[in-house]
């Protein structure tokens, strides 16, 4: 159960003693003052619960996304509590809007730039899919130049929709294999992409 929203709204009458949760523990063996798990399981809970987003926004979207970050909606109880914006310290890539064709390989070197793993989020349906914007000009969606893990359809999405693609990609994130970024299907999927 997650910290209610009234909780950042009225912070002194909001009782939540029983509201407060806590990372649940991985799959594993306990005993009498020790417990064993894989290390695949360990990492991918440390690496879900604190993610790096990186904002790419160029339209609607974007100000959507700053009501998420907002203290309504607050995406930091996610782990998420600090936004980058050097790629080099990022390993989600939030992008949102329109993307023009000019942009592609904008969005590519930034993509490029950061930090492994990493993971995409395309917000609303111009990211995703071209939107109302069927031109000679705009992307129709970002996966033509980069990977794409979640899709968050709307036009534009609302802040749920934003915490709800967050929360899938940290369901992707948690299940990761520490082994599957070097395995021949990761590879080839980022050879089709035309990335080494």
């Amino acid at each position: 159960m997650a910290r209610p929203v009234r909780f950042n709204v009225h912070p002194i009458g909001a009782d939540v003693k029983d509201n407060i949760t806590y990372a649940a523990a991985p799959e594993g063996f306990a005993g009498d003052g020790f417990f064993t798990t894989s290390l695949s399981s360990v990492v991918g809970l440390a690496r879900k619960n604190s993610l790096w987003p990186m904002p790419f926004a160029t339209s609607c979207c974007g100000i959507e996304f700053m009501a998420t970050m907002a203290s309504h909606y607050d995406l930091a109880r996610f782990g998420a509590e600090r936004l980058g914006f050097s790629p080099r310290q990022c390993d989600l890539l939030m992008v949102m809007g329109t993307i023009a064709k000019k942009m592609g390989p904008i969005v590519k070197q930034v993509y490029l730039q950061m930090a492994e793993p990493r993971w995409v989020m395309a917000v609303g349906a111009c990211a995703s899919s071209g939107g109302i914007f069927d031109t000679y000009s705009v992307l129709q969606g970002i996966d033509q130049v980069v990977p794409v893990d979640v899709y968050v359809p709307g036009c534009p999405p609302r802040p749920e929709a934003i915490l709800d693609g967050f929360m899938r990609i940290q369901d992707l994130v948690g299940q990761e294999s520490v082994r599957r970024r070097n395995s021949d299907e990761y590879k080839g999927l980022l050879n089709s992409y035309g990335i080494q």
